[in-house]
């Protein structure tokens, strides 16, 4: 009998963690690796909200809150909510948490019970599926097309519901697409979870200030006031504030399921880094001019590496809504060989010869549930992201 829990063998490690770990072992090695795997901004922390973390730790702010956040915090997110998604929520609707990790893997932990189904749009974000294993539940995984700009359609989420689906989990923009999701596109599908009442949304809006080109974001409950009963609203300052490290995640929901959340959280870690939630308060509350700013240079970023890539043969790169990722096709070079002689039969084996002969980590398509694609992060500097493209350009060029 094996010592470690059978739950176990229904997961996997993080993929887009061993692209980066594999990365940093070369670097370390000696080599010169370009990473393009981790989807984290390479802006510091704004000098504001570092000042405040400074701040808290200079005024004794370093011991235990409450389990599930500060009132400071969780007052800061229900006016954030307010005041740029039109929904209504009292502090007891809102959990804190270490991460938007911990927030979705607690919404879950709460909530599903064996052969409770779970729907998830492919590509997903890596840990979706296997939280819903963690959980007992069943990922049911909806493949999108690049034809249709990797959205779910009404047809697809309609045809995947059924008795025991329990969520659906929605990410707009996603990750690892960038695909958004236009008012019109996601009221077609709130359309059809309207005449599923059993179903639960849960949404992962990380994303939601990083979108390009006048794109304008919109989640499910604001679409649909209908849902606000039975949605889950989750964000966190990771991503627009540049505070990965921070690990602050937070979500809106119905007081029965954010306490059930709120039980799971104080028999594991108990409270966020106090610190880090009244850094979190001033991000929410503070200047927010910053994210136009670094949005600018996301956005050239996009403009620069999906050029490249449509420049490169075999591979076919579409524009994303938002994000900070690109998810280009390699069916064009599906069956070539590298010149050491590395067969390119998947978007895996891709990626490997790419890193070990190219010396650029990407994260391979299938990791996300859809190839032959994979992942490209542009949140690095423009040079960086130059001389990675040219690279691959390079690279692909060399298969026959």
């Amino acid at each position: 009998m094996s010592f470690l829990s059978a739950t176990l063998s229904r997961v996997k490690p993080s993929p887009t963690i061993a692209v980066t770990t594999k990365a940093q072992e070369l670097r370390a090695a000696g080599h010169d690796v370009i990473g393009l795997g981790a989807g984290e901004p390479d802006f510091d922390t704004p000098e504001n909200i570092r000042a405040a973390g400074i701040r808290a730790i200079n005024e004794g702010k370093t011991r235990y809150t409450a389990v599930d956040g500060i009132p400071e915090l969780k007052a800061a997110v229900c006016a954030k909510f307010a005041r740029e998604n039109g929904l209504d929520y009292t502090p007891a609707q809102v959990s804190v948490a270490s991460g938007g990790k911990q927030i979705l893997y607690n919404a879950l932990m709460a909530t599903l019970d064996p052969g409770d189904e779970v729907v998830i749009p492919a590509p997903y974000w890596v840990s979706y599926p296997d939280m819903v294993l963690l959980g007992g539940g069943t990922p049911v995984v909806v493949e999108t097309t690049l034809e249709n700009s990797f959205k779910l359609t009404p047809e697809q989420l309609e045809a995947a519901i059924t008795p025991r689906t329990k969520w659906l989990i929605f990410n707009s923009p996603s990750n690892p697409t960038g695909a958004g999701y236009a008012r019109d596109e996601l009221k077609a599908l709130t359309d059809v979870l309207m005449r599923h009442p059993h179903v639960w949304v849960m949404t992962d809006d990380m994303y939601e200030h990083l979108v390009f080109d006048g794109f304008e974001f919109c989640t499910p409950a604001q679409v649909e006031p209908g849902l606000y009963d039975r949605t889950l609203t989750c964000n966190g300052v990771s991503k627009a504030y540049a505070m990965t490290g921070w690990r602050i995640g937070y979500a809106a929901g119905p007081v029965e399921l954010i306490a059930a959340m709120r039980k799971i959280q104080s028999q594991s870690t108990s409270n966020p880094c106090s610190i880090s939630q009244w850094a979190a308060v001033e991000a929410l509350n503070g200047p927010q001019d910053f994210i136009e700013t670094n949005k600018a240079v996301f956005q050239r970023r996009r403009d620069l590496v999906v050029g490249m890539m449509n420049a490169t043969p075999g591979i076919t790169c579409p524009t994303p809504e938002g994000a900070f990722y690109v998810y280009p096709s390699i069916a064009g070079l599906i069956g070539k060989t590298t010149p050491q002689g590395r067969a390119i039969d998947s978007d895996e084996a891709f990626a490997t010869a790419l890193l070990e002969e190219a010396k650029v980590a990407v994260v391979f398509g299938a990791a996300f549930g859809l190839s032959p694609h994979f992942r490209i992060s542009y949140a690095t500097s423009d040079e960086a992201l130059k001389e990675a493209c040219t690279r691959i350009q390079t690279f692909c060029a060399s298969l026959r």
